[in-house]
Order: structure tokens, then C-alpha cells, then sequence
């Protein structure tokens, strides 16, 4: 059980004159809602609150009442005299339970959630604040949908419905985060990600490859930010808040900023927060297996083991972490948008916690192992424009992002003098252009076209600490290497009445890989020195959702997905486990994958809500880990080693099935209890026709 004393103080300022200028918010959580119609009782006189939930009332007369309409929003009549006396605040209240209920991630717009045939998980920024997450892991895994690996306290792997690592898709603002090197092992990226700043978290349950292409097998996080808020008049509108959090498990030390500065048609935000970890303590009923009797140390340039005073204490797994965000918003009109942002994300060194505690015979095998410098850095531009007479929009959205991931890994065997250091970064571009149309009042398309591009450069080095002399070695990846994406994607939502919505979808990605050994090829002697993809792929996907009655809501989803080969499949070269090491294989293919969802949602007056799904999902050409030949052997010496030989391979198929439930009891405003409960199984089957259980 970890007790958690948190400490907040928060700074609230606000200056602003409204003048004839309103502002429409959501009834509980005070969010500005746009594209609300106000108009007078004959029809004569309509405006729409822009995307700050902003709208200017000067042509309506004082005494006659206003029509406040929106799909969401239970429909408000009120008196433009009325509006001035609550400070021209307009609080709209939903139709539907929550805010939960609206949803981007399906289209890359905003939707009911009871239209998407999908189960979706929505985790907003009240949520977040209540359940005062240390890191944005922490925030998917309280979800309860979602189940977080941990190796050692930086860590925070996420899986959903059995798939992980490079199966999901994160995004961040509508960019994709994944890139060339996502592994099939355990991730750590989404600690890059601040919690303080997260307005909304959506998670999509199942495949989402039509939007979202290559990875997006098992699920997609979509992480999206706070935005800078303009002022409605020509006042500055300022805002304020600043965060100090104590934490008992692992002595965390937190502080966090964030400042709002608005003007008229300019905002500017600003976010900085700062966590100190120091080593984790397990609670006292946890496994044995994860005990820290001892412990090594370098003394005076020598190993040393150490007696641990608290066997309880995982030492060393402390770190630290600074995130800062700055966003820059320009809105010359209602109807055109200018966001530009950056992100950065940087931890210290961290310990990998599951390596420091192996043996080899008697002794601690390895006297360090560490994750270098995690490093995020993105810069992201998005220009959103609304029209209401083009034949090919209502509203367009272009994203160009740049993206630069840094990571390393340094580990020393005891008593040796030898340190293996590996050495990543990727260099990310994309660029993105999603389009939403209503073609009739009963169906709307969203269509959009795609482009990503990396780079990779990855060293290996070999340091001799007593000497302080430095030789090259293999490194991880091939140096040098490239992965590109290009993709147009198609959907429709056709809704003919208020209790039925059909959505169907099509994507067609093209993925083109170019690696190059030559370097590695010094070390391994591969029977190759490149390795060439050029690929494609057509996903689709439809579903229904049917909601006969106010009690029930029936979903179901057909769709197929894929990923392909990245970097990290087709060229590692890494100890997977002691006494392994996989190589490169330039033999691979996309795996791909056809699913099936069936889901039963209940809810009785708001206030007892039950919500099922089964799924089946079959994957084809799975790329798995096997045992592998090199030149006609099975083991190679790797960093002293005599190992293994592995290799990422396609194996002949794997299925995935399982059944999830969700109660929602809300007994008050302010109390409610949630509970999730979820059965998964999975098998997969190689070429011989064995079959084993199926890791993830």
C-alpha cells in the first residue's frame, strides 16, 4: 500500500472585461464549448460561439430570450439581460452522463461517444487531478483499462487487451509518438509525457490502424494538452497555477507551474514542472524475488557489495525529470486557428531494476545497468480552419511536427572493467491533413492523407573505465537508417435516426525501410549488408452502435489491422535475456491482424452504468521472437557472453480473445465507485504447428 501526502496550492487570476462578448462553458467542468448556435425565437438573428466557446451578442435585443443549441447540450433559453447579470456566462448542461461521452481520437474529431461502435475510455482532467497520478503511466493505469509493466520506478509500459509496446499507438496532440525503434519488449515513452499538463486522455480498446495506420493494432492513447486560452475583450485574461506534492513510497519531491497569458486574438502557455524520485520502497507483503539484500557500490575506483540496511528498499531506482511546454496560439478570426507548440521532456540516468538483482552463482552479476538520459523534444504546428460554404470541408486541420527522441543504455558486468554504452536517436517528421464533412443532416465523412519520416543514428561503444579509453563496438541499430510512411484514410458516419449509427472506414498505408549493416557487419558477419522494405497495406473497419431504449446500448465492430517491420524488428542487435541475443533478420513481412468486438452497455438512471465487451482478434504473420541460425551457428560470443541466437521472425499465427467489465456506481455528484474486471487469453502457433502461450 503506498500512502501519498500531496500538498497543492493553487493560484487562480483572472482579469477580463467581457463587454457584449459571452462565453458558453460545460455545466461541471467550466470547458468553453464551441460551435454552440445562439439564436432569437423568429431565426432571424444566429451567431456560433467560436472554439474558445466565445460569442459576440450585440444585435440581440436586451429583453428577448435567447436559444442556446448544441448535439450534446440540453437545449437553454435565456434573456440577453439575464446573461449580463451572471457575468455573461452561459453554462450549458449535457444531455448525455458526463463530459466523457465527447470524443476526438475515432475521426481526429469531436463525436458523442455512443456513436462510436468502439469502446473508448475517457480519462479528462478532473480525473486526473483526483487520482494525482506521479506520472502519465500512472494516469492510463488507473484507468483501469489499461495495465502497466514496470521494470524498475522510470518505467511505465502500457497494455491493452493483451498487445504492447509497438502493437499500440500513442499520441500526443494528434501526433504520433511511435517511431522507428518501438520495440516489442517494454516502452517507457509515455513518462515523457507531463500529467499536469494533459487536459484529456482518450483510449481506444482495439484496432484503430484506418485513422491511425501502422502500430495501431491493440489500441490507441491519445494524449491531449492543455491549450492557450485568449482573452474576449481587449483586458489581458491571466491565469494561474502552481503545484507542491510530497510522496512517502519513494520520497518524491514535485513542483509544477503553469501561467496563462491572453489577448485578444494572441494566448500564450506556459507549463514547467520538476519531479525528484528518490529509491522505491515495495510494500511488505510484495514478492521475495524483488527483495535488495545487497547491493554494489564503486568505492576508490573498486566493487564493492553492500549489506542493505532494508532489503524493502529497491536501491538504486531513484531519478529525476523536468517537463516544459510552451504553446503559442493565434486566432485572427472565429473561424481560423494557429496553435504552435513545444514540448520537452528530459529524465536523468535511471537504474534497470530487474538486471541489478541477478546473480551469477552467488554473486550480483552486473555492478551497473542503467537507462541513459531519456530525452523528448517536439515542436508541433496546427492550423484549424472552419468553413460553412465550401463543398469540401466544414473544418480542415493540417499538422506539420518534428519530433527528436533520444535514449541510451550503459551496463558493466561486477568486478569488470568493461562498460557497454548504446547509444539512440531518431529524428521524426510528419505532416498531416484530416478533413470533416457533413454531406447530409444524417452522415458526415472524414477523410485525410499522412506522411512520416525517420531518421536513425545508433552507436555502440565499449569504455574501459581503469583506462579511460574508448573502442567502437556494435551498436544497436544500423546506423544511418530510414523508415517512411505514407497513407490516405477514409470514414463514414451514417446516422438515420437518434438510436442507430453505422460507421465504416478505409485506409491504404505504404511503409518504406532502408537499412544498412555495413558498420555492424565488423562484429556479426551477417549474411547481409542491407535490408530493403516497400510495403503495403488496406485496413477497414465497420461497426454499428444501436441504442434501443435509454437503458441499452448495443455495439459491434469489425476491423482489420497492421504493422510493419520497423528498425527495431529487422535490425536490433540486443541481449533480450541473459544467455540471449537477438540479430538482425532481413526476411520480414507485416503482420496483420482482422478483429471482432461485441459490446453491451447498461446504464440504469445514471446512476448504476454496466458496460461489456467480448473480442476476438487474429493475428497473422505475427512478428514474434524465436531462436535463430547465423551462418550456420546458433550461438555467438556477444559482450563477453557466449549467447543464444535470436531473431524477430514471422511466425505462423497468433489469436487473442478475452471479455472485459466496467460498473460505474455513482452515489453523488461527488462520490462514485468504479470497478473493472478483465479476462484475457492468448495462443500462438510457428510453422510446426506447436502452439505456446502468447507473450504480448
Amino acid at each position: 500500500m503506498k500512502n501519498t501526502l500531496a500538498l497543492s496550492i493553487c493560484l487562480f487570476f483572472t482579469m477580463a472585461s467581457f463587454a457584449q462578448h459571452i462565453k458558453v462553458l460545460e455545466e461541471d467542468s467550466n470547458q468553453p464549448i464551441s460551435g454552440v448556435a445562439i439564436y432569437n425565437t423568429s431565426k432571424t438573428l444566429v451567431t456560433i460561439t467560436d472554439m474558445e466557446g466565445i460569442a459576440i451578442i450585440d444585435d440581440f435585443s436586451s429583453d428577448e430570450p435567447l436559444f442556446f443549441e448544441s448535439g450534446f447540450y440540453k437545449l437553454k433559453t435565456i434573456t440577453k439581460a439575464d446573461i449580463a447579470k451572471d457575468n455573461n456566462i452561459v453554462y450549458l448542461e449535457l444531455k448525455i452522463e458526463d463530459l466523457d461521452e465527447v470524443v476526438i481520437s475515432a475521426s481526429k474529431f469531436a463525436q458523442s461517444k455512443r456513436d462510436i461502435p468502439q469502446k473508448i475510455a475517457n480519462i479528462n482532467a478532473k480525473d486526473i487531478q483526483f487520482s494525482n497520478p506521479q506520472t502519465s503511466a500512472d494516469v492510463l493505469e488507473k484507468s483501469g483499462n489499461v495495465f502497466i509493466q514496470k521494470s524498475q520506478l522510470g518505467g511505465g509500459s502500457p497494455m491493452i487487451r493483451g498487445l504492447s509496446t509497438n502493437r499500440l499507438l500513442i499520441t500526443v496532440d494528434g501526433v504520433r509518438m511511435n517511431n522507428a525503434i518501438f520495440r516489442g519488449g517494454n516502452l517507457q515513452n509515455v513518462i515523457s509525457i507531463d500529467p499536469f499538463t494533459i487536459q484529456n486522455t482518450e483510449i481506444t480498446l482495439g484496432a484503430g490502424s484506418v485513422v491511425y495506420g501502422s502500430d495501431a493494432i491493440g489500441g490507441v492513447m491519445g494524449f491531449y494538452t492543455q491549450k492557450p486560452q485568449v482573452s474576449s475583450s481587449e483586458t489581458l485574461y491571466f491565469k494561474g497555477n502552481a503545484i507542491a506534492r510530497l510522496a512517502t513510497a519513494n520520497k518524491e519531491k514535485t513542483g509544477h507551474l503553469d501561467l496563462n497569458f491572453g489577448l485578444k486574438h494572441w494566448a500564450f502557455l506556459t507549463n514547467i514542472s520538476y519531479t525528484d524520485f528518490d529509491d522505491l520502497r515495495m510494500g511488505s507483503h510484495g514478492p521475495k524475488d524483488y527483495l535488495r539484500p545487497e547491493y554494489v557500490a564503486t568505492i576508490d575506483g573498486e566493487d564493492v557489495v553492500i549489506p542493505n540496511k532494508n532489503p524493502l528498499i529497491q536501491v538504486p531506482t531513484g531519478y529525476n525529470q523536468i517537463n516544459l511546454l510552451q504553446k503559442v496560439r493565434y486566432q485572427p478570426q472565429d473561424d481560423w486557428n494557429f496553435d504552435l507548440g513545444v514540448y520537452y521532456s528530459a529524465t536523468s540516468n535511471y537504474a534497470r531494476y530487474d538486471r541489478l538483482i541477478r546473480y551469477r552463482g552467488n554473486t550480483l552479476r552486473s555492478a551497473e545497468w542503467n537507462y541513459g538520459p531519456q530525452r523528448w523534444l517536439m515542436g508541433n504546428l496546427q492550423v484549424t480552419k472552419l468553413s460553412s460554404n465550401s463543398n469540401l470541408y466544414d473544418k480542415i486541420q493540417a499538422t506539420v511536427a518534428y519530433q527528436n527522441f533520444q535514449e541510451s543504455r550503459m551496463d558493466r558486468d561486477f568486478n569488470k572493467p568493461f562498460r557497454s554504452i548504446r547509444e539512440e536517436a531518431v529524428d521524426a517528421i510528419s505532416a498531416n491533413l484530416d478533413l470533416e464533412k457533413r454531406l447530409s443532416p444524417k452522415s458526415e465523412l472524414f477523410y485525410g492523407v499522412e506522411y512520416v519520416y525517420n531518421k536513425i543514428n545508433s552507436t555502440g561503444n565499449e569504455q574501459n573505465i581503469e583506462l579511460n579509453t574508448s573502442v567502437p563496438t556494435v551498436s544497436r541499430y544500423p546506423n544511418g537508417s530510414d523508415w517512411q510512411s505514407m497513407a490516405a484514410y477514409t470514414s463514414l458516419k451514417y446516422k438515420p435516426n437518434p438510436k442507430f449509427v453505422f460507421q465504416t472506414g478505409l485506409r491504404y498505408n505504404q511503409v518504406l525501410l532502408n537499412a544498412n549493416f555495413t558498420q555492424n557487419n565488423a562484429y556479426l558477419n551477417l549474411p547481409f549488408t542491407t535490408a530493403k522494405i516497400n510495403t503495403g497495406a488496406f485496413t477497414g473497419t465497420l461497426g454499428f452502435s444501436w441504442s434501443p431504449n435509454e437503458i441499452l446500448q448495443w455495439k459491434l465492430n469489425l476491423s482489420t489491422a497492421f504493422r510493419a517491420p520497423n528498425i527495431d524488428d529487422i535490425g536490433k542487435v540486443f541481449d533480450s535475456e541473459p544467455g540471449s541475443v537477438v540479430v538482425p533478420n532481413n526476411n520480414l513481412k507485416p503482420e496483420y491482424a482482422y478483429s471482432g468486438e461485441f459490446g453491451l452497455r447498461l446504464n440504469f438512471d445514471k446512476i448504476v452504468i454496466l458496460d461489456m465487451a467480448t473480442y476476438y482478434t487474429y493475428l497473422d504473420n505475427a512478428l514474434v521472437r524465436r531462436d535463430f541460425t547465423l551462418n550456420g551457428n546458433t550461438e555467438i560470443m556477444y559482450d563477453g557472453e557466449l549467447s543464444t541466437i535470436q531473431a524477430i521472425q514471422n511466425a505462423a499465427e497468433a489469436r487473442i480473445y478475452g471479455f472485459e467489465v466496467g460498473m460505474h456506481l455513482n452515489f453523488t455528484k461527488q462520490l462514485k465507485l468504479t470497478s473493472h474486471y478483465n479476462i484475457i487469453g492468448g495462443k500462438e502457433e510457428n510453422d510446426t504447428g506447436t502452439k505456446t502461450p502468447l507473450r504480448h
